[in-house]
């Protein structure tokens, strides 16, 4: 039995950059003798296993058939036969097809050190274009690397061109290309996972609402011009690493022009945190001409109820820089005072008052707006 450190762990490490994960392929082993070890099965469905200790994740080697459509349409065979080489060539790209052994040797049958010297993402074989999840894998590693240079080489591109025609994309769950998605938007480069994809044509199979988007402010498909998404999301990365900001302020303009916003996202399988930014922007973006007026700012501030959930407040703020930044210092501090009004404790008078009911929420309501009105007063003159 041989134990190697594969993939992005062995990338990055040669790379230089933090890591926070190791993969181990394991050669010349049994399922049966890694239970006898001690590790515990981490998939019924394939030969990965868990180590006792750590808790990382350690895989027999493999290869794999394809037998049916889609990503999972694979069909595995593993045992003590299997050779380390063998698995590596299954592998998507070159730089994730290295491994360290237990002395710290690299073993590289792909070239992948040479494509990583030169900042290229290159497909290992035809087997590539197998799986239609390795569109938005490659998509994602150039959001990753693309801070160093690094490019999709050009036959890799042709590739992934073929890939966005063939019917084998549409396989792809909304949940899993969601997932992919919001991986990305943690990369340094995050637009450039929206940018690979548009330019092979898969973005239009892919999320067509946003490709759409894409075409409309960048002059077509395949324009070198900076559409509008591209330049939202740079600028929000410069204040913002979470995902779900980053990836409501990439997705505002598509959800806008939605005729059911709230459909749509729930279509795309946008999670929570996400959905309900791009809500709350989408609400503030019907009423914009009527933020200078308290009873509507104070509505909204209300809806966003910033003392029980100040990160989505936090949120919201964060991206109203990235959207609408000619005006975003000017409403900032207006929410801002809107939102210290409905802090703000209640004066004696209202809460030790015997009013009951609405006659309650109507007194709260004026005594607030009056403050509101007083605070945009002072800073309006």
């Amino acid at each position: 039995m041989k134990i190697y450190l594969v993939g992005g762990a062995v990338r990055d490490q040669l790379l230089g950059l933090p890591y926070t994960e190791r993969d181990w392929v394991v050669v010349g082993a049994t399922p049966e003798e890694m239970l006898a070890k001690g590790f515990s099965r981490a998939d019924r469905d394939f030969p990965v296993f868990l180590h006792p200790e750590s808790g990382e994740e350690y895989a027999l080697a493999r290869v794999e058939v394809k037998t049916a459509p889609g990503y999972k349409g694979f069909e595995l065979s593993y045992g003590p036969e299997i050779t380390l080489e063998q698995d590596l060539l299954r592998r998507d790209l070159t730089i994730n097809a290295l491994a360290m052994d237990d002395s710290g040797k690299v073993i590289d049958i792909c070239g992948g050190k040479d494509d990583l010297d030169e900042g290229i993402l290159r497909h290992i074989s035809p087997a590539f274009s197998e799986d239609p999840l390795r569109l938005l894998r490659i998509a994602r590693f150039a959001a990753k690397l693309g801070k160093w240079g690094f490019r999709v080489a050009h036959a890799t591109h042709g590739l992934m061109k073929k890939m966005s025609i063939e019917s084998e994309l549409q396989t792809l769950s909304a949940e899993r290309i969601w997932r992919e998605m919001s991986r990305a938007m943690e990369e340094s480069q995050p637009w450039r996972f929206y940018e690979v994809l548009h330019r092979c044509g898969a973005l239009q199979g892919l999320l067509p609402e946003v490709a759409l988007e894409m075409d409309r402010d960048s002059g077509g498909h395949g324009s070198e011009e900076v559409s509008h998404l591209v330049a939202t999301l740079k600028s929000v990365v410069s204040i913002s690493d979470e995902s779900s900001v980053r990836s409501a302020v990439a997705l505002f303009h598509s959800a806008q022009k939605q005729s059911d916003p709230d459909a749509w996202i729930r279509l795309r399988r946008i999670d929570k945190q996400t959905g309900q930014t791009l809500g709350d922007l989408l609400r503030l973006s019907s009423q914009l001409d009527l933020m200078d007026g308290a009873d509507t700012l104070f509505d909204l501030v209300l809806m966003l109820k910033p003392q029980q959930q100040p990160e989505r407040f936090r949120r919201f703020l964060i991206c109203i820089q990235a959207l609408w930044p000619s005006i975003a210092d000017h409403l900032t501090t207006r929410l801002d005072h809107a939102m210290q009004v409905v802090m703000t404790p209640l004066p004696e008078e209202i809460s030790q008052s015997d009013l009951k009911g609405r006659a309650l929420g109507d007194a709260i309501r004026t005594w607030r707006l009056a403050s509101l009105k007083q605070k945009l007063s002072g800073m309006d003159n």
